[in-house]
């Protein structure tokens, strides 16, 4: 292998920086957000998000405007909007007028950089909205707006202080621990970020009414502007003396931005306190952005040294808060106060003492959030929340409180999100979106409405909403003064603390960081499957998470149903269940059971009872059952069912059939021949309509009539002589309160409000439902019309290139439309149509087309209000032609659709005559979303208005979807597989889909470590850390001499010291085993450590019995002790083995146990015999039965991270001296040193890269780069073959922890390859998985000059360079930039998302072809589906 395909299978998750602004909406816009409470006139899902007053004025009286919530885990970028339901005021199971609420995704992005910090710069005004600002490794820095109008992000600055003429700024210096680091004003008049440690970029915010754009007045009018960055400068802090800076923020209340600056004058460390302690200081500068000066206005020194983090209090208090390990103190201009936390606290010399609390809490590494104004909360590196409450008078802060509150997750940050939510997240377990209130009596609360309007009311801080609680203290306050003033009445300030309660609302689910992993069986495995099948056999059982939040995530990349039943069913075309409901049954809707099951084989028709059991019915039933059916549903309420055949359509009532039709052709030309039937090709069915796509590509609809339920034929007058035929048509069912296209027509505020009861059955008169067929013409046209009047409501030129924008195209027309290149344009055409809304009150429509070549082109609808329409409209429009006017005013003109990613290989020729792939469900097992069949056929769940793409290989191909919902199978699935096979299922339920894989995770309650697979007896062993609170004397006397500990307790004489406990980890390994029928996982054994003692490895070993010949599987752990650094290191490793009877209480029992020197770090076996690497040596063991005996030995450097072995080659990473590649030779028993790599590197993982014949090394590096390394001795440059020589290098910007070589599978195009190929799966520590594999020559240089082209032909999310983010990244170390051999699918994946005419123009450039390119990507994607 010279040549590499990195390829990312699923995102990180891991979420390093969370914050809350409004990006999507203005503050005064999003009073529409909250839905209403149901009252007498809204239904159940309330108002959508454009309502009206009346509904703002309904909205739920807590819950102030909402503002999203943007989230980066390493470099992904996604922004949510927070739903809040509000519950009916009598409705005492809600929390706060708040029945629940959850996050729905607004947009996502995959960077080409990782996000380092990330800040919202908001002014503060109702009609503005927030941008982000994220800083990028080294020096960049980019703000980032929503535009409306694609419904998604656009750069609108960018800052970049890289690149030569900014080298001065390093000062020489090479590395930089962190990133850089941006914080904003307050009241968005700037935003600073600290790049290279000690240069402070102030960022100016353009002035309002100035923009950098020159747009005109009525557009900023209209569409709320966003915070914009005019300009940038830099101040440099050595200037004004500030070295070491550790952390800055902006304060309130000053007239100007006011910067505060935590600092260090002169570093010390923990070993130094005694003699240089209180080392930092503060110092605020004024920040004049037009004079370019920053004066020094006021300055504290003397803080204790260990302060790492400044918060800046909210007014009316303003201020700082300077955060240190062991105490937290406020300073502002006037005043000064502290608090002290443990008893390491200490004071300079001579100030007074500190109050102390009188539990002790450690505050290192805490995250913050503002509660309100005077509360703060953090959240420690224990997982507990604090609230610290600011207790002032006036301005003038008394003194700290803090008490202790819940515990929850260990977080990586935390943010409130408007005045009722705050959101932690974490890297290490899922963040969680937590509602809080700070709990008024419920009884006060209608007293409070009627003061004041409910606006201010949710805009009050809770301090000084619960001053409004009338009392003796607070009779009549009413002015703001009064009331700041009355806040500091102390009982009530602690007390509002005291009294906030939570409940959590939303969790986002994390399975990082992945310490190891292993690949073993799932439960419902099927021993006989064979190719591709085989593989969703297979699970990835993973340690993520750290401490309580420690858990064992089992994932797995496709669904494998649980399969109920199964029936041999050979030639089967189709499968539909429907429901039947006669007059005088009432059932709700959504829990009702089918009735009937129709099977449509070759050339007839099956019917089953879907009862207690399936049993067949096709004799008794008046159904068409002579020939294939096309289409079977529901229509008139599910009073009745129809079968659409391929001559004609039968409408039943249960099993009778009350009316049967004929399709004959009604072309003109053809008289002679027009009573000739003709066929269908396709049907679509949406009560009360059915719309008929006929062989001929022509188009006929049957109207029903719901008083008789019986249906006429109709054929539109507009498609009676079309010049050109229809490649796809379907209709479009758009229901709800308020249907959602309505809102997207020019005339929108004329319809909405209006309820037209549309069927007799005295259904709800809320409920409307609006009914539009779509139809894709072969030249690739698209146009929406409303049903029955066929009135064109929009219309796209060219669909099938799939455009970024879908936008109406009347009144547009331009003649510049490049036409597609005529040997590709003849040959695609959508096969395919579909159109949904899914549920969910503010779910909007998804468009879904599916192309002859296997594309599946998916898109999001959104209402977008252009300005250049309505400005066009009123020229042409003279107040005479009403007529005119009203014909462009009735179509679909703020309608928009947006092109949506998703990562589906179907690749394959669809004969425009097949059958509908597409299959849409509302609910199986809970979710919801489509099954698109084929030969590749993928599950797309719609979670938070995103879509899940899980594909399903466990069963090949497959011919027809549907579900199914009766007594025995609960909201279940059937399918028919090619090989002729119906199968009725149902999802795993232990599984959470809302993820990129299918995942379930088992609660540890502690930190796994590491995790290997017995294949035998399907057992996992797993390293498990938990942490226990021992006294501290126990504790030393363990750990130190004994002496020593007599010398202690002369001294210790305070009682006080003896009570002191310390947290150490207690390690052990237990043996989990999932059992087969239940899914759940059991612990069948566990082996505790000694005390002090960490198990480092645990490995499966095969080891030769040289006294009973026999080969043996044993499980060999590896351990160390650690007792310090005056201790000598020692290890352990043990051997177990494991008993084959079932009934044996002990399923492992210790067969040998040794002592070492130095840590047993890994074990591998060698061929039979055990590899121990213990501290810097490696040794290789012969098994006796009961003994290890030496035989071979390699001194490592300084420690061994990681062994592989291959045959009779190792290799193995150092921590800090890079890659060994060995050889062990047989009769001289010796291990060899073949050639290492001669730089120096800190090993995170390493393993072999096999391709047919060739061997490589793959090592992963701290610098979260990739390494491919190869041994060719006969190269000069090798040294003789001493030097191992550099394949290929990349950044991959995460850390991996763990390769697993798994043999690549044979896909279609690469079946006459070498199959002795092997891709590295990897696991990061972001919560990522993705693969290494290798690519010949052919693919690689073509797919790496389409790379080439796609850096500039893309335009790239924050302006990042995908080329520099990829490059190897050295720290500052030494290196010799290696070739750049692998290939980054994360920048290939934009190929497929641009339109058809660049794709094609591309591949031309690069003199290769479309069909070409994706085939590879198939091949690729194919060859690595391991899960």
């Amino acid at each position: 292998m010279s040549y590499a395909a990195y390829k990312m299978k699923h995102w990180p998750t891991g979420i390093e920086h969370c914050a809350a602004g409004f990006i999507t909406h203005c503050p005064s816009d999003a009073a529409a957000f909250s839905a209403p409470a149901p009252g007498p006139a809204a239904s159940p899902s309330g108002a959508e998000s454009d309502a009206d007053s009346s509904a703002a004025a309904r909205r739920p009286r807590r819950l102030g405007p909402t503002p999203n919530l943007v989230v980066a885990a390493a470099n992904v970028l996604e922004v949510y909007a927070v739903r809040a339901d509000a519950a009916p005021a009598e409705d005492g199971a809600a929390f706060d007028g708040i029945l629940g609420a959850r996050l729905e995704l607004v947009c996502h992005y995959r960077l080409h950089g990782n996000v380092e910090s990330m800040a919202v710069l908001s002014d503060g005004a109702e009609n503005r909205r927030d941008s982000i600002a994220l800083a990028f490794r080294d020096a960049k820095i980019t703000c980032l707006e929503f535009d409306d109008a694609i419904y998604g992000l656009r750069t609108s600055s960018m800052h970049c202080f890289e690149g030569p003429e900014w080298q001065h700024l390093k000062r020489g210096r090479e590395s930089f621990a962190w990133g850089p680091v941006i914080k904003s004003d307050p009241l968005g008049r700037c935003g600073a970020a600290l790049i290279y440690g000690l240069q402070m970029a102030i960022l100016k915010a353009a002035q309002v009414g100035q923009s950098l754009v020159g747009e005109d007045e009525p557009t900023r009018a209209l569409s709320s502007s966003a915070v914009r960055v005019e300009s940038s400068y830099l101040i440099d802090l050595r200037a004004l003396e500030t070295n070491h800076v550790k952390d800055f923020t902006f304060v309130h209340g000053y007239i100007e931005p006011v910067l505060v600056i935590l600092h260090e004058r002169e570093p010390t460390w923990a070993g130094r306190i005694s003699s240089k302690h209180h080392t930092c200081m503060i110092s605020a500068f004024s920040i004049s952005m037009t004079l370019k000066q920053h004066p020094v206005i006021w300055s504290a020194a003397n803080l204790p040294h260990d302060a790492y983090q400044i918060l800046s209090v909210p007014p009316p208090i303003s201020g700082v808060l300077v955060v240190c390990a062991n105490s937290i103190h406020y300073h502002s201009q006037s005043t000064s106060c502290s608090l002290a936390l443990n008893n390491f606290s200490s004071q300079p010399d001579g100030s007074p003492e500190i109050p102390k609390l009188n539990f002790h809490v450690e505050l290192d590494a805490a995250k913050a959030t503002w509660l309100s104004n005077d509360i703060v909360m953090f959240s420690t590196k224990t997982g507990e929340m604090l609230l610290l409450t600011v207790v002032y008078d006036g301005r003038t802060v008394r003194r700290l409180d803090l008490m202790k509150s819940k515990a929850s997750v260990i977080s990586s940050g935390a943010t409130t999100i408007g005045s009722s939510f705050f959101f932690l997240g974490s890297r290490l377990g899922d963040s969680l979106l937590v509602q809080f209130s700070c709990g008024v009596a419920t009884s006060v609360l209608p007293d409070l409405i009627d003061e004041r309007s409910g606006d201010i009311e949710g805009d009050l801080p809770f301090a000084k909403r619960l001053k409004r609680v009338p009392s003796d203290v607070l009779q009549d306050v009413t002015s703001v003064e009064e009331l700041s003033f009355q806040n500091n009445i102390l009982p009530n300030s602690i007390e509002s603390a005291q009294k906030i309660s939570y409940v959590v609302r939303d969790k986002l689910i994390n399975v990082g960081p992945l310490k190891d992993f292993s690949y073993g069986l799932r439960v419902n495995a099927d021993a006989n499957a064979t190719g591709n099948a085989k593989q969703s056999n297979y699970e990835l059982v993973c340690c993520s998470g750290h401490g309580k939040n420690g858990s064992l995530s089992v994932l797995q990349q496709s669904i494998r149903p649980d399969l109920i039943t199964e029936v041999e069913l050979p030639s089967c075309r189709g499968i539909w269940t429907v429901y039947y409901k006669s007059s005088r049954a009432h059932t709700t809707e959504d829990n009702e059971y089918h009735a009937y099951l129709i099977i449509s084989l070759e050339n007839r028709t099956m019917v089953l009872e879907t009862g207690d059991d399936l049993g067949e019915v096709t004799e008794t039933v008046d159904y068409y059952v002579q020939g294939a059916t096309i289409a079977a549903g529901n229509l008139f309420g599910r009073r009745r069912v129809i079968q659409v055949y391929a001559t004609g359509a039968r409408v039943l009532d249960g099993s009778f059939m009350t009316q049967e039709l004929n399709f004959t052709a009604h072309s003109s030309e053809s008289s002679s021949s027009s009573s000739e039937l003709l066929g269908v090709a396709s049907a679509s069915i949406a009560d009360p309509y059915v719309l008929l796509k006929m062989v001929d590509g022509t188009i006929q609809l049957l109207v029903g009539d719901h008083s008789t339920c019986a249906l006429s034929i109709s054929v539109p007058s507009i498609f009676t002589n079309l010049s050109e035929k229809v490649s796809a048509c379907t209709l479009y069912r758009d229901r709800g309160p308020e249907p959602w296209l309505r809102k997207t027509r020019s005339d929108a505020w004329l319809s909405s409000g209006i309820a037209e009861p549309i069927d007799g059955s005295g259904s709800s008169s809320q409920e409307q439902s609006d009914i539009y067929c779509i139809i894709c013409y072969e030249s690739g046209k698209l146009e929406i019309f409303e049903v029955p009047s066929f009135r064109c409501v929009f219309s796209v030129e060219s669909f099938l290139s799939g455009e970024a924008l879908l936008v109406d195209a009347k009144g547009r027309q331009d003649d510049t439309k490049v036409s597609l290149k005529k040997e590709v344009a003849d040959s695609i055409r959508v096969v395919e149509l579909a159109m949904h809304r899914w549920s969910g009150q503010f779910s909007r429509p998804f468009l879904f087309g599916l192309l002859n070549d296997g594309t599946f082109l998916c898109y999001h609808a959104y209402c977008y209000e252009g300005l250049e329409s309505n400005v066009k409209d009123n020229s042409f429009s003279p107040a005479g032609s009403v007529d005119l006017a009203s014909a462009s005013d009735s179509r679909l003109k703020n309608l928009r659709f947006h092109r949506i990613s998703v990562d589906i290989t179907l690749r394959e020729d669809i004969s425009s005559l097949a059958r509908p792939r597409i299959t849409i469900f509302n609910n199986v097992g809970g979710y919801e979303g489509l099954f698109l069949s084929g030969t590749r056929p993928v599950w797309v769940m719609v979670c938070r208005q995103r879509f899940r793409v899980h594909p399903q290989l466990c069963d090949g191909p497959i011919e027809a979807f549907t579900v199914l919902h009766n007594v025995n199978c609960c909201h279940g699935l059937i399918y028919v597989t090619s090989q002729g096979f119906l199968k009725i299922c149902q999802l795993p339920e232990a599984y959470n889909y809302d993820n990129y894989w299918p995942v379930q995770k088992i609660p540890l309650h502690g930190t796994p470590h590491q995790v290997t697979y017995y294949a035998e007896q399907s057992l996992y062993p797993l390293i498990v850390s938990v942490p226990v609170v021992r006294p501290l004397n126990q504790v030393l006397s363990i750990m130190a001499d004994q002496d020593l500990v007599h010398h202690m307790d002369n001294d210790a004489t305070s009682a006080d010291d003896l009570q002191k406990t310390y947290t150490v980890e207690e390690f052990e390994v237990r043996v989990l085993e999932l059992e087969k029928p239940s899914g759940r996982w059991e612990t069948r054994s566990t082996i505790p450590m000694q005390s002090f003692e960490n198990a480092l490895t645990v490995r499966i070993v095969t080891l030769h019995n040289t006294t009973t010949k026999e080969n043996e599987t044993l499980m060999a752990i590896g351990t160390a002790y650690v007792q310090g650094e005056d201790v000598a290191a020692r290890g352990r490793v043990l051997l177990f083995s494991f008993t084959k009877s079932e009934n044996s209480q002990n399923l492992v029992t210790e067969v040998y146990s040794k002592e070492s020197k130095g840590a047993v770090s890994a074990v591998a076996s060698l061929q039979g015999h055990l590899l121990i690497a213990a501290g810097p040596k490696i040794t290789l063991s012969k098994w006796t039965g009961s003994e290890l005996t030496a035989v071979a030995f390699y001194d490592a450097p300084l420690h061994v991270v990681s062994l592989n072995i291959v045959k009779n080659f190792v290799l193995f990473g150092d921590i800090h001296k890079s890659v060994y590649f060995l050889s062990w030779k047989e009769q001289g028993s010796q291990l060899t040193l073949l050639a290492k790599d001669f730089g120096s590197l800190d090993c995170f993982a390493t393993e072999f890269l096999i391709d047919g014949s060739t061997l490589n090394l793959a090592v992963s590096d701290s610098d979260k780069n990739l390494q491919i390394f190869y041994y060719a001795p006969k190269m000069v440059e090798s040294w003789k073959g001493q030097k191992l020589l550099s394949r290929a290098e990349f950044h991959v910007g995460a850390h991996l922890t763990k390769f697993m070589r798994l043999q690549m599978l044979p896909s279609p195009g690469l079946a006459s390859e070498k199959t002795n190929r092997f891709a590295l799966l990897f696991g990061t520590l972001d919560g990522g998985i993705g693969c290494i594999a290798p690519i010949d020559e052919l693919t690689f240089r073509r797919l790496q000059s389409l790379q080439r082209k796609l850096v500039d032909a893309v335009p790239h999310v924050c302006g990042l360079n995908p080329r520099s983010f990829r490059q190897f990244k050295s720290n500052g170390k030494a290196h010799r930039p290696g070739p750049d051999n692998i290939i980054d699918f994360e920048l290939l994946a934009h190929y497929e998302m641009l339109s058809l005419e660049e794709q094609l123009d591309i591949a031309q450039q690069i003199g290769t072809t479309r069909a070409q390119i994706l085939s590879n990507f198939a091949d690729i994607s194919l060859g690595t589906s391991f899960l």
